[in-house]
């Protein structure tokens, strides 16, 4: 497993990568635009330009995660449609700038029933994958469940894999979202269970890429509060673990910790160390 953080593309997404390899990343993870909205900025240059420094970083590889505004099952078709254009956009833009993944949260079923959500989120998805040709894979990220969130259990993202027509789609697995799901997570034996289920009900395969957050709240709160490696309720012991599971160890690991006292290269020195 190899590491990396969400890196900031402040002053164009060209510094991204130089500034991922200054944190001592190993991949990492950005926005293209606003994670509250809005358009990219960017343009054929900036592209070319980031190309450049993606190969002068010689990082591994790297992600994009869409903006939090999506929600593919919303009533309003402005948000519903303007959900499902924004992930193609960032579909599109990753196969130009060459991202392995893009991952996004589903949304919110607060609209309709839960299984009418799910249903129309599927829907949804088939259409943002629709001829799709490019080579940047989408992935679902496992929520953390606060509200009527889809996509917090297992269940609900098989639910969605069987009515998908692309069936390149896979998971990326938030430890701090997944224990706010009442996914036990605190040791070797929890970590096994929780793994085995997600393979009976999803499959391993389809885990792609890990969100490598503690957590400031409890098991099942169903809170979306990450802390920093080691500071919080998951604990370091189980970082160690799932750093060194030989199910995972091909499955590269993301830090999007919120800074409250370590740096992202503190923490990735962290992951580092455990890493044996």
């Amino acid at each position: 497993m190899i590491f990396g953080a969400h890196t900031s593309i402040a002053g164009g997404i060209e510094n991204a990568p130089l500034r991922a390899k200054e944190l001592g990343c190993e991949v990492f993870q950005m926005f293209t635009r606003s994670p509250q909205g809005g358009k990219p900025t960017f343009n054929e240059n900036s592209i070319a330009n980031f190309r450049a420094n993606l190969k002068k970083s010689k990082i591994a590889e790297f992600y994009i995660h869409a903006p939090y505004y999506i929600n593919l099952a919303s009533a309003d078709n402005r948000i519903k449609y303007g959900s499902i254009s924004a992930i193609r956009e960032e579909l599109e833009t990753g196969t130009k700038l060459g991202a392995k993944y893009v991952m996004a949260h589903l949304g919110s079923a607060k609209d309709y029933s839960e299984k009418k959500a799910l249903q129309i989120t599927a829907e949804s998805l088939n259409k943002v994958l629709e001829n799709y040709t490019g080579t940047t894979e989408f992935l679902i990220e496992l929520s953390a469940g606060s509200g009527k969130i889809m996509g917090d259990t297992f269940d609900d993202i098989a639910y969605i894999f069987k009515r998908l027509k692309n069936k390149k789609v896979g998971v990326c697995l938030d430890t701090c979202h997944a224990f706010a799901s009442g996914y036990d997570l605190r040791t070797k034996t929890a970590i096994d269970k929780t793994l085995r289920e997600f393979n009976k009900i999803i499959g391993l395969e389809k885990l792609k890429l890990l969100h490598l957050n503690d957590s400031l709240v409890e098991l099942g709160s169903r809170k979306d509060r990450h802390a920093d490696i080691g500071e919080g309720l998951i604990g370091m012991k189980t970082f160690e673990i799932i750093v060194n599971h030989p199910k995972l160890k091909k499955i590269n690991g993301i830090i999007e910790t919120p800074r409250l006292k370590l740096s992202d290269a503190k923490s990735l020195k962290i992951l580092k160390k455990l890493r044996k």
